[in-house]
Parts: C-alpha cells; sequence; structure tokens
C-alpha cells in the first residue's frame, strides 16, 4: 500500500482482503459482512491517524480481530459438530470443493478464538509469525503454539487435512 492512500482508495483495495478474513473469523456472510462494516466505519474515523502509520493494514486487521473477539466473546455460541467421515471431493468436483471449504470454516469456528484468529492471519492474510504477533500484540512463539495446537485440532476434526494437497497445513510448517 502506498503512503498517503485515501480512505476511498484503501478500501478499494483491501475490502476484499478483509471481508475473506472476516468470513472465516465469523463463520457467515451476513456476519462477515457486518464485521467489515464496522471494521471500515472505525478505520474511517481514524483514517488520517491510520494513514500516518508505516502499516495501516495491519492497523485495520487489529481493529476487525478486536471487534470479532469483542463479538466472539459477546454471542459465543455452540457450533454443531459435523460427521468428519472421509468425504473428500473427487478431482474435478467443484460441489465436492465447495462442500469442503464449507466444512473447513465450519472446523475453523470449533477453534477457540485466539486459535482461529492465528491461523486465519497465518493462511488467509499470508502474514508471518513476527508479524501476526505485533498484530496481536502476543510473542512470536505465543503464534507459533496457538498456530501448532490450532492446526492440530483441525487435522482431528479434519483428518482430510492431514493429507491435503497444502504441504503448509499438512504438517502446521509454513514457507517462513
Amino acid at each position: 500500500m502506498r503512503p498517503g492512500m485515501d480512505f476511498h482508495s484503501f478500501v478499494a483495495v483491501r475490502s476484499a482482503a478483509l471481508f475473506r478474513g472476516a468470513l472465516v473469523l465469523t463463520g457467515s456472510r451476513e456476519a462477515a459482512e457486518d464485521l467489515v462494516q464496522e471494521t471500515l466505519e472505525r478505520a474511517c474515523r481514524r483514517w488520517r491517524t491510520i494513514a500516518a502509520k508505516d502499516a495501516p493494514d495491519a492497523y485495520v486487521r487489529r481493529i476487525m480481530v478486536n471487534l470479532a473477539n469483542d463479538r466472539w466473546k459477546r454471542f459465543r455460541r455452540v457450533v454443531p459438530q459435523q460427521d468428519t467421515g472421509d468425504d473428500r471431493p473427487s478431482p474435478g468436483d467443484e460441489y465436492g470443493r465447495i462442500d469442503s471449504r464449507d466444512q473447513l470454516v465450519r472446523a475453523l469456528q470449533r477453534l477457540p478464538i485466539g486459535m482461529r484468529t492465528v491461523v486465519v492471519l497465518r493462511y488467509f492474510h499470508d502474514l508471518s509469525d513476527a508479524e501476526i504477533a505485533e498484530d496481536l500484540h502476543i510473542s512470536a512463539s505465543a503464534v507459533r503454539s496457538q498456530l501448532t495446537r490450532g492446526l492440530e485440532k483441525l487435522r482431528t476434526q479434519m483428518p482430510a487435512l492431514s493429507e491435503s494437497s497444502s504441504p503448509s497445513l499438512r504438517k502446521g510448517t509454513s514457507t517462513r
């Protein structure tokens, strides 16, 4: 993002990525839209301060994560357990891939908010341990711990993740 970018340009460039992250954090399209809306509303009110920062993206992500955490604490709900049998889609099965994504989002919703946030920031926003630690105001070792435990829980909920074609999710490794 270029320095001095105005708010409307920021929204045009970053709103899709913010929505994807919000969707995974909340688990529903409607809640994700609300979360992005509230995040951008707060960012707009503070845009002069945010735009002056070295990393406005990180600042806005932090607003979103804080709002998601607040909502989660306020509206804790139990997500029903799904049958996690081996229902991997066959190659070329577009509907099966959509179903797998839905199962992944549901599995993410069953993670505690801290683990879910770290997993989302790593794999949906492609942030490093240091960037996540800075965004969440925790240590890099806490990020790695949350990530490892979160991925292990996901693997127990969705055994197909262990055998997926994504090496970064398979063993909890990353490209960093």
